[in-house]
């Protein structure tokens, strides 16, 4: 029974770690393992500035899978790129249709950090590059059509300002001066159907989320009851993130009271397999990846309509996510406003679930979000008190560990006594191999007089388990851990240790549990008890430090407790 307890766990552990490799293959585009590989489709180049269709008016219906783009104009339209800065953001907002094209986060590099390539490099005997300059992460990217969109469209199907018209700027700062708090630049379109549209984007000190006024003035003469709609825009094909090898969603999602929390697969938009509430009172849209993510927030109670379809581009498939919105009908000279927010930035659970209900939802921790969030919330807490996140990982597997002790301490106690019966057991099955029901019944009567349960280790494993795979997914999902230093070399808990240091630390661990096991019968399945190990210890050389140092704190802690019961027992 005990060689069939351990297969079992080895078995479990094996096709969980194939299913994560796989994972990460894919969200990297390698091809799966188990499905054919299929051609990557190529990034939609800068050309696509009109790539996004126009959404269809209420009235029509939702937008359309493959709604064509606006018609390009006879004579190219010149526009320019406005870039406004502020201590936290870079953006780029382009005057042909006020679009946001790209949006930097300064404080975020997608490269190693300095002080990481100086030790890279200083390994090799090599000196940084003078002009070496980390980059920030880039959220949107009009070389990928990747764009925060906004624009107007008519009940009636009439013509009136979208995303596609050129418009004028009516302010001229553009960097966030020392001591304001505040910085806003002014956007007018001309003329479109009578009517002109006023885009106004706020940024201010220290936020992510930047507001966006618009002001829609009826300068025909009949009234017109416009729709404005606000929607991203993002090509299939990118990917989001820095971290090597990270199994988590990117794609379109949507939020309501109601329906909660929504995916949107690309696929499924492709195919037109959506299923999600198309009109609400509340709600919000995003587009999500690991660690970042951007959304169209709009605060209170307004009646909006979702759409999610796909749009035409010119190097790949192109889909947008978005909502509509119905303005009062105005006559002629009257005017309308609504506000909204544009949040670009880093999914800090805290302050996205202080913008708006649900938002920190863009946080993914899969299946297991029940407990991941409160271990989120005492991994916080934890690093509130110690200042660091490395100490604060060791501190809630500390806490993990006291949680689960009595638990660990049953199950290593009949690991202990199993070793303690193994030369018994060893020498009984020598002796009756040839006599298999007399074996299992001799087993039996062995395992009844020293009163050991051979299945007695298994369970407090797995009841365990679910905690210990919630954490994993917090460590992986949370953004803080980016750039954060533990000690010494190790400078980025979410990268891999640089000079391995923290897996081969596991790898001895795990050869050293191996061995206060009881020994399997079987001599093949005893090589297999010390090779499974190793492949496993070897996978965590491409892991992030960060998860390296959970599972290497949870592995001594419990090769401790395991040897301490082992003395108790008086098993060597």
């Amino acid at each position: 029974m005990t060689d069939i307890r351990r297969a079992v766990l080895w078995v479990v552990l094996t096709m969980s770690l194939l299913m994560l490799w796989d994972g990460w293959q894919k969200h990297n585009g390698q091809p799966s393992l188990f499905s054919p590989s299929k051609p990557a489709a190529t990034a939609p180049s800068a050309a696509a500035s009109g790539s996004a269709g126009v959404p269809a008016p209420a009235a029509a219906g939702l937008p359309a899978a493959g709604a064509a783009s606006a018609a390009p104009a006879a004579v190219p339209v010149v526009s320019q790129k406005l870039v406004i800065e502020t201590d936290v953001l870079r953006v780029s907002i382009d005057t042909l249709g006020g679009d946001v094209v790209r949006a930097e986060l300064p404080h975020y590099l997608s490269t190693f950090t300095p002080e990481i390539t100086d030790q890279l490099l200083q390994t090799v005997g090599l000196q940084k590059k003078p002009d070496f300059k980390p980059e920030p992460i880039v959220l949107f990217d009009a070389a990928e059509s990747y764009r925060a969109q906004t624009g107007l469209v008519g009940t009636k199907g009439e013509q009136l300002p979208t995303h596609h018209t050129l418009f004028a700027v009516a302010s001229e700062d553009r960097v966030l001066k020392e001591g304001a708090n505040e910085l806003s630049l002014r956007l007018e379109s001309a003329e479109v159907g009578g009517v002109k549209l006023i885009k106004t984007y706020t940024f201010k000190r220290g936020s992510y989320a930047i507001g966006v006024k618009h002001a829609v003035v009826n300068a025909g003469g009949a009234p017109v009851a416009p729709q404005l709609y606000v929607q991203l825009v993002r090509a299939a094909a990118t990917q989001g993130g820095n971290v090597p090898f990270a199994p988590t969603y990117t794609g379109p999602a949507l939020y309501t009271d109601k329906a909660k929390f929504h995916k949107l697969e690309f696929k499924d938009i492709e195919k037109g397999k959506l299923d999600f509430e198309k009109s609400a009172s509340d709600g919000w849209v995003a587009m999500v990846q690991h660690y970042f993510t951007s959304a169209w927030l709009h605060g209170g109670d307004a009646k909006r309509e979702f759409f999610a379809n796909k749009v035409a581009g010119t190097g790949g498939p192109t889909y947008a996510v978005g909502m509509l919105y119905s303005l009062p009908e105005l006559a002629p000279g009257a005017s309308a406003a609504q506000e909204d927010i544009l949040f670009a930035g880093p999914q800090e659970e805290n302050k996205l679930a202080a913008l708006a209900p649900g938002l920190e939802l863009v946080k993914d921790y899969g299946i297991f979000s029940i407990l991941s969030k409160p271990l989120f919330w005492l991994l916080d807490k934890l690093h509130g008190i110690l200042g660091n996140w490395g100490w604060a990982i060791v501190a809630l597997v500390v806490l993990l560990k006291i949680a689960f002790y009595w638990l660990n301490a049953s199950a290593y106690r009949s690991m202990a006594k199993m070793k303690a019966v193994a030369p018994r057991i060893n020498e009984m099955r020598e002796r009756l191999k040839d006599k298999p029901q007399e074996m299992q019944a001799e087993m039996m009567r062995i395992y009844k007089e020293e009163k050991v349960n051979p299945v007695g280790g298994c369970l407090p494993i797995f009841l365990q388990m679910p905690f210990f795979i919630a954490l994993y997914w917090v460590l992986l999902s949370t953004v803080e851990m980016r750039q954060a230093p533990w000690i010494g070399w190790i400078t980025d808990l979410s990268v891999r240790d640089p000079y391995f240091i923290l897996p081969l630390i596991m790898l001895a661990a795990n050869l050293f549990q191996v061995w206060l096991n009881p020994p399997a019968a079987d001599p093949m399945q005893q090589k297999m008890m010390w090779i499974m190990p190793i492949v496993f210890g070897i996978m965590f050389f491409a892991f992030p430090s960060g998860l390296v140092l959970y599972w290497v704190t949870n592995t001594v802690l419990g090769i401790a407790q395991q040897w301490l019961i082992n003395r108790q027992l008086g098993v060597n």
